[in-house]
């Protein structure tokens, strides 16, 4: 079947979809088609915020897993979201610029007119934080975002405590600007998660030339004379051919974006001789560059009940800081958690909150690969997490670190003892052997469809696709390196700029 011809079709119905099909079809003479492999309904949990672990091996998440990764001989669970909103649908709702500095290296890794200056109107565009620097913070914006209010008591003894190790209190550490620690920005309104489908995409449902396709899994892009012409997808068992006069825009996440590219022929030659596909264009950068934040915690049993209600995140509050003195900029995240948070195979308490640490700029690279050419078949996975002994070294910095703000007096009251790695973890060797028993994703993949002016490079900074016309990515999958922070917001930013560039193509 062939679908009326479109002038824009976004693949991909998450956080960078919902904005640019929004963004788009705001120009009531484009025809905009959205779509998106999960269904249109949520759960009734991805509105309560504190379900939100529930939800990562649920239907509204693809569920996959890496592969055994070399340096830990685990896997870990990589989830991502499938339906309306995708991962803004069913992630920890931290709504968090990365610090300035990390944007700022995206020039010099090639992706210029990239840095934070050049982001900072997108930022304030999809945002609404009251009460905030105008300067610096949007008002108005799709998504109202604040922290919690009140925070959990456990969660304001851990800033407490940090202040007691000697770090600084930050006015707004969302905001890109500062280190230290402080309340983060949230996606929760009134009790509830906000979703980009929330905030973007059912408010403009009713659009006459938006049309938004549902449950629909793209079998492959169709390409003719160097140009993206059509998607091809199957939806209820009918293979559909939808034809785009104008961009096909890519927005299916740093994973889905780089699985349809090679399915549609487009990567490194090598690997889809390898799985029996046609090379279309040998473009070596697709699939490369899979790098990740990975995270570790430190777990204390409670001396008084830890409960969360139901409109808390279970991690209100972030910190940015140093693992060595000496570094330029911030590379470790820690967040605070009204919550015992460890691996389901490791035995914890009941009762308790967690110190938990995020490497924010890894060094080590991975990669996505196809398993087979069934567009349904689950892609190859592997970050390759502490491949680099660096990025293992400056976690086990930050664990104890943040071991030193659990020690600290402010958090007395409510400190029981250390359930996890436990008072005899104590020498590096210990802690690292920790680390990598423990080894669990933060969440932010990122860099599989990296942009930049090199080899490797896959888009350049106007987010075509490099030797195929018509055809654009707009998702975490472009950035070059990770940001210092969850990435939703970075995404949002993406997806608004993204929307620019589209609607002044020539």
């Amino acid at each position: 079947m062939n679908m009326p011809e479109h002038d824009f079709i976004v693949v991909g119905a998450g956080t960078a979809g919902c904005v640019l099909a929004a963004r788009l079809s705001e120009d009531e003479r484009a025809r905009v088609l959205l779509i998106e492999a999960g269904g249109a309904r949520p759960l009734p949990a991805q509105s309560v915020p504190s379900l939100w672990p529930t939800l990562l091996q649920g239907p509204a998440s693809w569920g996959e897993f890496t592969v055994k990764q070399a340096a830990t001989e685990t896997s870990t669970l990589l989830p991502r979201g499938r339906g309306l909103g995708g991962s803004s649908a069913i992630n920890a709702m931290v709504f968090a610029r990365g610090h300035r500095s990390g944007y700022d290296r995206w020039a010099g890794e090639g992706a210029k007119g990239w840095g934070f200056d050049d982001l900072l109107p997108y930022f304030k565009r999809s945002e609404n934080a009251a009460g905030r620097d105008p300067a610096l913070r949007g008002s108005g914006g799709p998504l109202t975002v604040g922290p919690a209010a009140p925070a959990h008591p456990v969660i304001e003894a851990c800033l407490e405590a940090a202040s007691e190790t000697g770090y600084a209190r930050a006015a707004d550490i969302s905001g890109g600007l500062e280190e230290g620690f402080g309340l983060a920005d949230l996606n929760i309104v009134h009790g509830r998660r906000q979703s980009a489908a929330d905030a973007y995409l059912t408010p403009v449902l009713d659009r006459p030339n938006l049309t938004v396709v549902t449950d629909a899994l793209v079998q492959g892009l169709r390409i003719h004379g160097g140009r993206c012409r059509a998607v091809e997808y199957r939806t209820g068992g009918e293979r559909v051919t939808a034809d785009c006069a104008g961009e096909v825009v890519l927005a299916a996440g740093t994973i889905g974006t780089a699985q349809l590219l090679l399915l549609s022929g487009i990567g490194p030659a090598a690997h889809l001789a390898d799985v029996g596909i046609r090379t279309v264009l040998d473009l070596p950068g697709v699939g490369a560059a899979l790098h990740d934040h990975p995270i570790a915690s430190v777990v204390f049993g409670a001396a008084r009940p830890v409960l969360a209600p139901k409109s808390s995140n279970l991690g209100e509050a972030i910190g940015l800081v140093r693992s060595d003195p000496s570094l330029d900029a911030p590379d470790l995240q820690v967040l605070f958690v009204d919550a015992p948070t460890h691996l389901p195979s490791i035995k914890g308490p009941g009762n308790g909150y967690t110190l938990s640490v995020a490497l924010m700029h890894p060094r080590s690279r991975g990669t996505v690969r196809l398993a087979s050419a069934a567009p349904d078949a689950a892609p190859v996975l592997d970050p390759d997490f502490y491949a680099d002994e660096r990025d293992l070294a400056a976690v086990v910095a930050g664990v104890r670190l943040v071991r030193e703000i659990g020690a600290a007096p402010a958090l007395a009251p409510w400190r029981s003892d250390e359930a996890l790695p436990g008072p005899d973890t104590g020498d590096d060797e210990a802690i690292r052997a920790y680390v990598r028993g423990t080894l669990a994703s933060y969440c932010h993949p990122v860099g599989t469809c990296r942009m930049g002016e090199d080899h490797l490079s896959v888009v350049g900074s106007d987010l075509r696709v490099n030797g195929i016309e018509g055809l654009r990515v707009a998702d975490a999958s472009i950035f070059p390196s990770i940001p210092s922070a969850n990435t939703v917001a970075t995404v949002y930013a993406v997806a608004e700029r993204a929307a620019d560039l589209l609607r002044t193509r020539t």
